[in-house]
Formats: C-alpha cells, sequence, structure tokens
C-alpha cells in the first residue's frame, strides 16, 4: 500500500530533468508525470494530455499503457511520434514523451471524472497517473504570432525573408491559415522554418508553438523607402498579425542603347566610324564608374569617348561614342559587335549589326588588275598563237 502512494504522488511531480538532476538522486523506478493533473475539458470536444514516462535507474524495459475509469462514450488513446501507441520504453535515466488524447462526446455528462493512467511492464513494473477531468464551456480559439527579426533591409533584387512564430494557446489542435496584407506588386509565400515547399495553411497542437518562414519579394519597379507588410494567421473565426518592415534601399539598372534605340550602323572596311550610343540609369540610385567596352570580330578595333562615366544619376542619361574600325580585309555583309556598359551592381549590354561596305577605290583597284590580267592573257594568245 505505501509503495503504491509513493508510485501515484511521484507521479504528480513535475520535473524537468536538467535542472531537478539533483533533486532525484534518491529516486529508483518508473514513474509516468504530467504537468497539467487536472483539466477542464467541453462536452463534444477532443483535448491532449502531455505526459512523459521517466525511468530512474532501470533497465530499458517495455511497458504496456492503458487507462482506466473511462465513461461511457468517451475515447482515449496515447499518442507517440505522432502516432497512436500501446506501449513504450525509457532508457536508464532517460524520458519519453507521450500524449494522452481524449475524445469526450456531446452528451459526455456535467460531473467530474477521475481516469487512471496505467504502465505496466514484466517484473511487477507498474507506475499509476490520476487525472481528473472536469467538464467545461468550449474555450475559444487564440493565437499569437511574432516575429524574430520584424526589419530588414534591402535592394529591389533582395528576398526577404522573415522567421515568424505561432502560438496556439487553445485547448485543441487547430489547422492554422496563413496569410498576408502587402502593398501592390509585392509577392508573398510561407514555408516552414526549415523546408522549401510553399505552404497556405500548417497544425498546430493545443499550448503548443510552431515556426514558419515568410518570404516577401518586391517588385524590380520598387523605388527606395520603407515598406511595411501585415502577416496574418487565423484559425476559427480569430487571427493574429506581426508587423514587418522593409527597408527598400535604391539600386542602379543601367541600360545601354543606340541613338534613338537604333542597334544597327554601316562601317566602311579599314576606316573609322563613329556610332552614338546612350547610356541609361533606369534604377533608384546612382551608379558609380561605369566602364563601356566592346567584343567586336577579329582585327576589328572599338575605342570608347569617354572609356570611363564617373557617375550617372537615377534617371538621367549619358551620350558615349565608339570608334569602330572594320578590318581592312573584311568582306562586305553584315557583322554582329558586342557592346557592353558594366558597373559595380548592374550591367547591360546590346548586340549591334554592322553593315560593312568596301571602299570605291579598291573595287576600282580591283577592276584594274583584273584589266590588266586579261590584257596579258590576250596578248599571250596572240603571241603564241601565231606560232
Amino acid at each position: 500500500m505505501r509503495h503504491s502512494l509513493f508510485m501515484i504522488l511521484a507521479g504528480l511531480l513535475v520535473m524537468s530533468a536538467p535542472a531537478r538532476a539533483a533533486d532525484t538522486a534518491g529516486v529508483h523506478g518508473m514513474f509516468l508525470i504530467t504537468d497539467y493533473p487536472a483539466i477542464a475539458v467541453a462536452a463534444g470536444d477532443t483535448t491532449t494530455v502531455k505526459l512523459k514516462l521517466r525511468n530512474y535507474g532501470l533497465p530499458p524495459t517495455p511497458v504496456n499503457l492503458s487507462v482506466d475509469g473511462l465513461p461511457e462514450g468517451w475515447k482515449a488513446e496515447f499518442v507517440g511520434g505522432g502516432q497512436p501507441v500501446t506501449a513504450a520504453m525509457a532508457d536508464t535515466g532517460e524520458a519519453v514523451n507521450l500524449q494522452l488524447r481524449i475524445e469526450v462526446p456531446a452528451g459526455g455528462g456535467k460531473r467530474a471524472q477521475t481516469l487512471v493512467l496505467h504502465a505496466e511492464g514484466a517484473g511487477g513494473l507498474k507506475a499509476e497517473l490520476p487525472l481528473k477531468v472536469s467538464l467545461g464551456s468550449d474555450m475559444p480559439a487564440s493565437l499569437a504570432l511574432k516575429a524574430k527579426l520584424p526589419s530588414l533591409k534591402g535592394t529591389p533584387k533582395s528576398s526577404f525573408d522573415y522567421q515568424l512564430t505561432i502560438r496556439n494557446d487553445s485547448a485543441k489542435d487547430l489547422p492554422i491559415s496563413l496569410g498576408a496584407v502587402a502593398p501592390p506588386g509585392f509577392q508573398t509565400s510561407y514555408t516552414e522554418a526549415y523546408g522549401s515547399q510553399e505552404i497556405s495553411s500548417i497544425p498546430v497542437e493545443a499550448g503548443q508553438t510552431k515556426d514558419v518562414k515568410i518570404k516577401i519579394q518586391p517588385p524590380a519597379s520598387v523605388t527606395a523607402g520603407d515598406y511595411k507588410v501585415m502577416a496574418r494567421v487565423s484559425a476559427e473565426g480569430v487571427s493574429a498579425d506581426a508587423p514587418l518592415e522593409l527597408q527598400v534601399t535604391g539600386q542602379p539598372r543601367l541600360r545601354l542603347s543606340g541613338k534613338d534605340g537604333r542597334l544597327s550602323a554601316q562601317a566602311e572596311a579599314g576606316n573609322p566610324t563613329p556610332l552614338e550610343l546612350t547610356v541609361t540609369n533606369d534604377g533608384s540610385a546612382p551608379v558609380e564608374d561605369v566602364s563601356l567596352s566592346a567584343s567586336p570580330p577579329s582585327d576589328w578595333k572599338a575605342v570608347f569617348e569617354p572609356k570611363a562615366i564617373p557617375s550617372i544619376d537615377a534617371g538621367k542619361s549619358v551620350p558615349v561614342q565608339v570608334i569602330l574600325t572594320p578590318s581592312s580585309k573584311a568582306v562586305a555583309g553584315d557583322y554582329m559587335t558586342n557592346m557592353r556598359a558594366s558597373a559595380k551592381g548592374d550591367s547591360s549590354a546590346a548586340d549591334f549589326r554592322i553593315t560593312v561596305t568596301t571602299s570605291t577605290l579598291w573595287g576600282m583597284v580591283g577592276v584594274g588588275i583584273l584589266a590588266i590580267a586579261l590584257l596579258i592573257v590576250v596578248g599571250a594568245v596572240a603571241r603564241f598563237g601565231r606560232r
């Protein structure tokens, strides 16, 4: 009798093993414990009680789990690792986390019930835990939402990722819907804290928390400034919000084009030809140290004036000139030349079609050479033909 009483009292203790290790030096045996040995549940509802099976100084032994005292129509099952279990085994000096899921029917009565939880193993090993269940009114859903870092800074190309903690303060497990209120053009999506799959809802157990991540992507055309987004979770008609802030810094965006937007020009083989280009900063911040380069065909030359631009303010354009000299051996036809403007943080490139023509003088020289060759052939035929 004294041993059984000791086992019941031990089952009611609230233990935190790391902090209380010194206090359990003389404890020996197997114990079922819970933080809350008396609970209230509404008729027609389901509640979950957290348990621990603790082993002090015994070899690991499987123990069968059962519940006595269930009123008619009530249901109870043990859950471990997310699935129903009927037995558990705690290693020496360790504890196994369990849950007791209790389902009370709509006509479950009005008076309190005392359930007795049993853990029984070989050799007379036994642990008991009385659990008082009172029938009360249904508690409304209650949620809380908190951001770990509610304010982030980045450029329009940045991805703003915020870690959020959802707390379910309700008396039952809830599927939590995930949403957000954002400025026009801003895209939001949720994933689990350590996952990449997008989600729109997530289950959270009663009294528990769960971490999720919200990703916010500003539109490419966003201007520098501070923007606010409201993360929101909801379930069963209640919601919780967490304000988030994005500090979007300006970013340059280069654009290289030909005069009047043209990407074609004519050039003469062997002769320098000036081409007019325009470098524009379509971004929201100044661009510094813009360098100009080209990738023309082999034996061509390209010289920029100026070779570099110290800075271009947002929304401004700077004209540049490139002196393009096709190879003197180039034949008439179309050639592609890549022009590029590069700066820290951005770059722009454009392919120009260059139509090469040959000089009229060289054409005349070619005709003369052909004529001389023809005269030589005719003279040779006339001279040797007489023989």
